[in-house]
């Protein structure tokens, strides 16, 4: 029987740097085919383009694409309608391919994904060599997705009615416990002290020894990212879920998505100001997307998490596209039409 291809699960919060993650393993592969399924939150593939711009894995109509994404819907949930049928695809090339990673969304659980490697179309080609979590350091520092684990018992204590953490919070929380390895991304952006604090944080959540390493843009060699050999599928015991309990599991309905494609061009600076008074305005999580500049042939790709963007230039615009600005937007009850109108008034 021919080896089973090792698959890598990337998993993480929003604006973790999951797909820059990838994008450096794709940049800096030493040999290796790698395969690539993209899930994201949200019906513009920003992430799926970053990955194709990379410029090691073949465009759309240079032959078979090793990119595949999976859009407008969390795969944690449509593992047999969106993710099977990809597998089964992917599994035909098995000859062409030494290893697969798997980008999930920022509000996926990877525990039921992992589980859909049990399938037998499915264990007897593939198995999960290993989950990779992401964490943005920044952000559990400022206590965006993660929060004080003595602060929480010091509140339900005070108050009677305050039965549970918020989605975010477990959610945070299964993605870590379902880990062999934590990047812990980011830490240029804070100090020695406050990575340390966010060290310990991370560990209290961990129901494994699991090996946590550092990172400042997700540069990390590919050799301590693949090759664990732990078959994940084969041991989801250990790897406690908020949801293990449960038939199903629902996602917090309040969080979604909206998209915005405009055919005009951005002062980036402008845009991006702009884009800080949104976040203060409305509680958006993440910002993605690309933006068309004035006299300028290279396409910009903005990214925000909170109130913090960055901002490159990624590639050429092709001469067949049309030079859109298309952002997406991930949130709690956002107002897409205040959005879109503070964005058009520019």
């Amino acid at each position: 029987m021919a080896t089973k291809i090792p698959v890598t699960v990337i998993t993480g919060f929003l604006g973790s740097g999951k797909t820059s993650l990838i994008r450096h393993l794709l940049q800096n592969n030493q040999g290796r085919r790698i395969a690539v399924i993209v899930n994201e939150f949200g019906e513009l593939g920003i992430d799926g383009e970053l990955l194709k711009s990379c410029q090691i894995c073949p465009e759309d109509g240079e032959g078979d694409t090793n990119i595949f994404e999976l859009t407008n819907g969390c795969l944690c949930c449509t593992v047999q309608e969106e993710f099977y049928p990809t597998m089964q695809e992917l599994i035909k090339r098995r000859d062409s391919i030494d290893c697969i990673l798997i980008e999930t969304s920022g509000l996926a659980l990877p525990k039921p994904l992992v589980k859909a490697f049990r399938w037998q179309e499915i264990r007897n080609a593939a198995t999960v060599d290993a989950v990779i979590t992401v964490v943005d350091c920044a952000a559990v520092a400022a206590g965006t997705f993660a929060s004080d684990p003595e602060a929480i018992a010091a509140q339900r204590q005070a108050d009677d009615n305050l039965e549970h953490e918020t989605p975010l919070q477990e959610l945070f929380e299964d993605q870590l416990a379902c880990a062999d390895l934590v990047v812990l991304n980011k830490i240029d952006l804070v100090d020695g002290e406050t990575k340390a604090r966010v060290e310990e944080l991370i560990k209290q959540e961990l129901p494994r020894v699991v090996k946590i390493v550092e990172s400042d843009c997700s540069q990390i060699d590919a050799s301590i990212l693949l090759g664990f050999q732990a078959a994940v599928e084969d041991n989801l015991d250990s790897r406690p879920s908020h949801h293990d309990t449960e038939e199903d599991h629902n996602h917090d309905e309040e969080i979604t998505s909206t998209n915005l494609i405009l055919d005009r061009t951005f002062d980036p600076e402008k845009l991006q100001q702009q884009l800080e008074i949104l976040v203060q305005e409305q509680e958006i999580y993440r910002i993605k997307g690309f933006v068309a500049v004035p006299n300028k042939s290279m396409r910009l790709v903005m990214q925000g998490v909170g109130s913090r963007f960055d901002k490159f230039y990624d590639r050429p615009w092709k001469p067949e596209e049309s030079r859109q600005t298309r952002l997406v937007f991930i949130g709690r009850d956002l107002k897409s039409s205040e959005i879109e109108s503070q964005l058009v008034a520019l």
